[in-house]
């Protein structure tokens, strides 16, 4: 950042050079605070990396068929073939972008219903509250992984249904804590002091709940996206992804 006098006025005029050294030196400082924080966050990128560009990276289709079935680690495959003589690595390549698409939509299309669901439930209450609740109690009672193969047995298998059956069981999930959250605040003097200047309740809810319950929704869902993962990973290897 420079100062000069134009006109007889100090301009201060930012320096795009500047700003970005400083930017990258309280990176480095950030990262050397948080070693284990900077780790996983290289390992994220390389791994969004992967799954973006992965029809670059992958030396091989995954669908590619070869002679040399179940062959070991070598130049031509770094990780090898499977029973079908398809390369691993391509196939892992490949695999991570599915995961990742499949985390990202799941994950997105779940919070959705779930603050809808978690904030009116919270602010209403009453017997759609009770009902609601009633709802989500009976679902989260039923292991999870049972309740996802029981709805893919119902659509079938298939990349959209699978996504479907994982937003569904998150949406759950996260309506309760996003109920929580919203009872938390919502007998906050803000409230009360909208309440009583006459605000509506979609302003209430949008204007001043809404915006409060942001953090929570950060780390549930951050959290979430790798569970998301994680199950659908367990439906692949049943033979439902």
């Amino acid at each position: 950042m420079a100062a000069e006098v134009t006109g007889g006025r100090l301009v201060t005029r930012r320096n795009p050079l500047g700003d970005a050294a400083e930017r990258a030196r309280k990176l480095g400082r950030a990262a050397r605070k948080k070693p284990m924080g900077a780790a996983g966050a290289i390992v994220l990128i390389v791994l969004v990396l992967l799954a973006v560009f992965a029809d670059v990276i992958a030396p091989y289709s995954p669908l590619e068929h070869s002679s040399e079935r179940l062959a070991g680690p070598s130049s031509a495959h770094w990780a090898g073939t499977d029973q079908f003589g398809r390369d691993v690595l391509s196939r892992v390549i490949h695999g991570a972008r599915t995961s990742l698409y499949v985390g990202v939509a799941a994950t997105i299309l779940s919070m959705i219903p779930a603050v809808l669901l978690g904030m009116t439930s919270a602010f209403f209450g009453g017997w759609f509250d009770y009902a609601l609740q009633r709802f989500v109690d009976t679902i989260q009672a039923l292991p999870a992984l049972i309740l996802l193969v029981t709805i893919l047995v119902i659509l079938g298998p298939g990349l959209w249904n699978v996504v479907f059956a994982l937003s569904f069981n998150r949406a759950i999930v996260g309506s309760r804590v996003m109920r929580g959250a919203t009872l938390s605040i919502s007998g906050s003097t803000y409230v009360e002091a909208a309440r009583a200047c006459g605000a509506s309740n979609l302003r209430i809810i949008l204007g001043h709940l809404l915006p409060n319950i942001v953090p929570t929704i950060i780390v549930v869902y951050s959290l979430g996206f790798g569970t998301v993962i994680l199950a659908e990973a367990s439906l692949s290897f049943l033979g439902y992804g």
